[in-house]
């Protein structure tokens, strides 16, 4: 029995997608991911991660869903084992100008372009497809469904908490190294107080408020 036949009536496997693609033909799957969409503050990060076929990290999963201490645990594991991982950036001015949806899009492509493989099938979590001429498969909470996506999660996530900690040096006050630009209430508090800085989202709700005046 095959690992697809294994999986197909019973709870799918991490690896289950990316063997989907291997069993079509495919050589280098990319899980692609994002970190930080929703955030007042701070750029957009995305990772792309082609994984060996052996990888195995008991516990990986969305990035959401562990710890910072997890995370930091994963993400020199990823970086050593996997094949090749990519990382790409939109920043707060990007993300105004074009809308987050966009931006976030923008930076998955990125990251993909700097992976150092070229892959031949994605795995995107989410619903939007990518504008670009690759064999690809877009899936609702892959995070947690797919191996190559969960390490893509927290890359993007480890990468962009670094970022975070960065602005937080260079912009004290808003607490960016506590809430890693996320609209809690003691943000939403320094803003008002502070009025947004340069890295900001000028177009979100509980930013643009305090652009002017």
């Amino acid at each position: 029995m095959s690992n697809l036949e294994l999986f197909a009536d019973s709870e799918i496997s991490t690896l289950y997608f990316e063997e989907q693609a291997a069993a079509r033909g495919c050589q280098a799957v990319a899980g692609v991911d994002e970190a930080g969409r929703g955030p007042l503050a701070g750029p957009v990060v995305a990772a792309a991660v082609i994984l060996p076929q052996d990888f195995s990290l008991p516990g990986l999963t969305d990035s959401k869903k562990l710890s910072e201490k997890q995370r930091d645990r994963f993400y020199p594991v990823i970086r050593e084992q996997a094949r090749a991982v990519g990382i790409g950036v939109a920043s707060a001015i990007e993300i105004d100008r074009l809308n987050i949806l966009q931006a976030t899009l923008l930076a998955m492509q990125r990251a993909i372009k700097r992976l150092t493989e070229v892959p031949d099938h994605l795995l995107i979590d989410g619903i939007t497809p990518l504008p670009l001429q690759v064999s690809q498969q877009t899936l609702k909470k892959g995070d947690s469904r797919s191996l190559s996506i969960a390490a893509a999660s927290v890359v993007a996530k480890v990468v962009r908490d670094w970022i975070m900690y960065s602005l937080d040096k260079q912009h004290p006050g808003y607490g960016f190294a506590k809430h890693k630009g996320y609209g809690t209430a003691e943000h939403r508090r320094a803003i008002a107080e502070l009025k947004p800085s340069r890295h900001h989202r000028a177009s979100f709700a509980g930013v643009r408020e305090y652009l002017h005046g």
